[in-house]
């Protein structure tokens, strides 16, 4: 981190002084803006007590500088030329007082009410994939998150934070969000163990009432959940709450009906604002480390004074451009969810995952005529950006990397290609194509996901991707490819054959 000096050349950080700091500066080291950082001390003035050697700002930084780079004490003691029993203090009355004067008024149940999150932090997609207007209803997204810490010597407790999944030891709030990405509530935080998965979780906040949350909810209220929570639907159901979950692939089953991968897309396209939310919280780098044991009682309020935080000063992780277009896109997918995928049918019908066919690589193959589109083209077949993110990826391995890509054209209108697993390397996918002269018309993967026309898995949208825009762009797939500076066990070189360095040497010594 850079140091930065006064014109007095002391070299140590100031923050009673702004104006030998920038605005970049006090974003880098807080996390705020010059601005928002006088914001938050105006409002903490009254409940941080000052020193002849510690002012409020000074106090006030030092807590957001050890939240946002997650530096040591004797670092921070350092830098801001303090002794780290005066930085501790001051770290816990700025937390203090931010649980008092701040969080309450920026987060929890209480802070906000159900008109104000429908109408100002609900995205209308939303509202048109699941909800129904005339209802209004609060639509919330729900995940736990985990935060890591290190083993304690009570074995008891040793045992219920250690998470099977993780393989370590954590404890996990329970974030509540808006499709917006605004932060409603932080529940726990909880143990790790199998009590504590976050089916159990969303019980117990709801058997609970905890934040009094069942008087802040409404009949047919809809909560946006992952699998996870799959074994707590029996009381969502009893409460009135409408839940929507991924769907699961049925047994016996290796691919997912075309309306059950459908659906599942219109959760997951609204879902991920919950990730994104988990990730935001861990950009501050104090919560991404492994916290010692001497601060899980204090867990809890730093993931709410962050999210606090960052519903106060922070923009929306999801908006919408205008209404129409949510209503468009809401549209659109919903019109797609009720189709069939005629291509799956066509493809089973005739034997096409089964047939022997000759594969070529691109040159050879002769697919001029597909169709050539722009960005916006290929975000309207996907219906998002995910998949096209990770195009790249999928080809830069197939085309510089150990795998091949495998191309037959049955007829000018349908394509087969063969493309390699990125989680499983003893797995390829077929991928079949229907195309026009300036359009994809039909596609289908025999992946999980592979059946649905709400978008398209990554394995079709990296296909087609390369073939109507990345081969025209030079090959530049902007991947680098960091192994070529760590060494691989696998790669040895062949053994030298001692038997034919001997003969060789025999053969150039002179008879007697």
């Amino acid at each position: 981190m850079r140091v930065l000096c006064q014109r007095n050349e002391q070299t140590h950080l100031d923050f009673d002084d702004l104006q030998t700091l920038t605005d970049s500066d006090c974003l880098s080291l807080l996390g705020l803006s010059m601005d928002n950082f006088q914001t938050l001390c105006d409002c903490l003035k009254d409940h941080v007590k000052q020193t002849p050697s510690r002012s409020l700002r000074k106090s006030t930084a030092i807590f957001l500088c050890k939240l946002k780079s997650g530096l040591s004490n004797q670092i921070l003691s350092t830098l801001f030329r303090t002794s780290k029993s005066s930085l501790r203090r001051a770290i816990s009355a700025v937390r203090n007082a931010m649980m008092t004067c701040f969080v309450p008024y920026n987060l929890g149940f209480e802070h906000i009410t159900r008109e104000d999150v429908i109408n100002d932090h609900t995205r209308h997609l939303a509202q048109t994939l699941f909800g129904d207007i005339d209802k209004s209803q609060a639509i919330l997204v729900l995940d736990g998150t985990y935060i890591y810490t290190a083993k304690s010597n009570n074995f008891r407790y040793q045992r219920r934070s250690y998470s099977i999944h993780k393989g370590r030891s954590l404890i996990k709030p329970m974030v509540i969000v808006t499709t917006t990405g605004y932060f409603v509530s932080i529940q726990g935080p909880y143990l790790a163990d199998h009590k504590n998965n976050d089916a159990s979780i969303l019980e117990h906040i709801m058997k609970t009432n905890a934040e009094d949350i069942k008087n802040w909810l409404s009949e047919d209220d809809i909560f946006i959940v992952d699998r996870g929570f799959r074994d707590a639907l029996p009381l969502l159901e009893d409460l009135g709450i409408q839940a929507e979950m991924p769907r699961f692939l049925e047994k016996g089953q290796k691919q997912m009906s075309t309306s059950d991968a459908n659906k599942s897309r219109l959760v997951t396209k609204i879902r991920w604002v919950v990730e994104s939310s988990n990730a935001r919280i861990k950009r501050w780098r104090y919560l991404d480390r492994t916290l010692p044991t001497n601060q899980i009682p204090f867990v809890g309020d730093y993931v709410r004074i962050v999210c606090a935080l960052s519903n106060k000063f922070f923009p929306p992780l999801s908006k919408s451009h205008s209404i129409e277009e949510d209503e468009a896109d809401a549209a659109k997918m919903l019109y797609l969810s009720k189709q069939v995928n005629n291509l799956q049918r066509l493809v089973e019908d005739n034997g096409l995952n089964r047939r022997p066919t000759q594969w070529q690589p691109v040159p050879e193959c002769g697919i001029e005529n597909f169709p050539t589109l722009d960005e916006e083209q290929l975000r309207n077949l996907t219906c998002g950006t995910y998949q096209l993110k990770l195009s790249r990826s999928y080809i830069q391995e197939h085309i510089d990397g150990d795998c091949d890509i495998w191309f037959n054209k049955d007829n000018d209108r349908l394509l087969r290609v063969k493309i390699q697993s990125r989680h499983t390397s003893s797995k390829q996918y077929l991928v079949c194509i229907e195309f026009s002269d300036c359009s994809v018309d039909a596609w289908y993967c025999t992946c999980r996901p592979g059946a649905r026309v709400v978008g398209m898995c990554s394995h079709i949208a990296a296909i087609i991707w390369y073939l109507s825009k990345g081969r025209h762009e030079g090959g530049k797939y902007g991947v680098r490819d960091w192994g070529e500076h760590v060494l691989d066990a696998a790669d040895i070189p062949p053994p030298v054959d001692e038997s034919d360095s001997d003969a060789s040497s025999c053969d150039s010594v002179p008879e007697e």
